[in-house]
Order: structure tokens, then sequence, then C-alpha cells
């Protein structure tokens, strides 16, 4: 979770390991079509953002492939840490991020995937390796009629390590610094 520096190989793989092993088995909140439960569970913050990243089928072909090479994650102070993960049902993503001069590793695991002519995506869960419990929804579309292609990004989360709640209004601004950055990064390889 929170560290300094970024573990060995050896290490990394034992994190990964487990957190395979610690994949959260409760009630999914998120599917790629948007909120799936009725009510949230309380304290959960919702966010939900989409953005245009063009217009026509090259667009959207072009964002697929970035979605498939995590593009919208390679934002400098955030990466997937083993950019050569596939989007599948069950595989562990990890993703690490640098903040305020700490390193964390944060694994999920997809839940759900998308794959149309015209929808691309997937939602994940947090595993008990993550600094906060929830789900997010990383969704492109592609709307034949308009020939607009959207990327939306949600998530549905509360802090779950100890210096995340204490830190909550500094982990809330990363949180919406994330989703800004991403939709960018996603415009601009678009």
């Amino acid at each position: 979770m929170f560290r300094l520096k970024r573990p060995k190989t050896a290490k990394f793989v034992e994190e990964i390991a487990l957190a395979e092993r610690s994949r959260r088995r409760e009630t999914q909140y998120l599917s790629v079509d948007g909120v799936k439960a009725e009510r949230l569970p309380f304290s959960f913050a919702h966010d939900h953002a989409t953005v245009s990243l063009g217009r026509g089928a090259i667009a959207f072909e072009n964002a697929r492939r970035s979605f498939e090479h995590w593009v919208q994650f390679d934002l400098g102070w955030v990466r997937v840490a083993i950019p050569t993960v596939r989007i599948a049902v069950g595989q562990i993503v990890t993703v690490e991020a640098r903040t305020l001069g700490l390193l964390t590793l944060n694994h999920s695991h997809i839940l759900e995937v998308v794959s149309t002519p015209t929808k691309f995506g997937f939602v994940y869960g947090t595993t008990k390796m993550h600094v906060e419990k929830g789900e997010e929804r990383f969704l492109l579309e592609f709307d034949r009629s308009t020939e607009e292609v959207t990327y939306t990004l949600e998530a549905v989360s509360r802090p779950q390590s100890l210096l995340a709640w204490l830190g909550y209004p500094i982990t809330r601004a990363f949180q919406r610094k994330f989703a800004r950055d991403s939709q960018r990064r996603m415009q601009d390889s678009v």
C-alpha cells in the first residue's frame, strides 16, 4: 500500500499473488452500463465524468487501442505497474501512484468487460491490498448516429487504509485529479 519505494520484483510478485487471493466477494455496485446497485453503502463517494474523444470509427479504434495499452493510466504520476496485463475478467491490475512523496501499489481485479463494435471497457473492484474500497468503470462508447466517441470514468469508493481515512480530503483531491488527467490523456491519444 503506502511506501517510499517500489518493492523488489520477488516481493511485488508475492503481493500480486496475495491480491489474487484477497479478491472481494461482495455486491458489485457498478456494471459496464453504470450503477448497478439501487443504493450505495453509507460513506461511499460516487464520481462520474464523461468526455468526448472525437468522432468516427477511426477515433473509436484509436481509443480502444489506447485502452488496451493502459494509456488512460499513463499520467506520469500514475501508471499500470505491469502494462502487459490484458483486459480480461479476473485479471489483477496493479496501479502505481506517486503522491506527496509516497508510492502506492493498488491491486484491483477486473469484474466485467464489454467489447462490442460500439462499446469497449471494463469494471474493476479493489482487493484488500488497495488504499480504497470500491469499484471503477472505464468505458469507451461510439454513438453511430452522431459519430461521437466518449470516455466515461465512474467510481464508487471510500478509504480502506487508515492513512487514506486520515487524509480523506487529500485522497478525494487526487481522485478528481486522476479523472481529469486520465480524460485529458485519452483526448491527446485519440
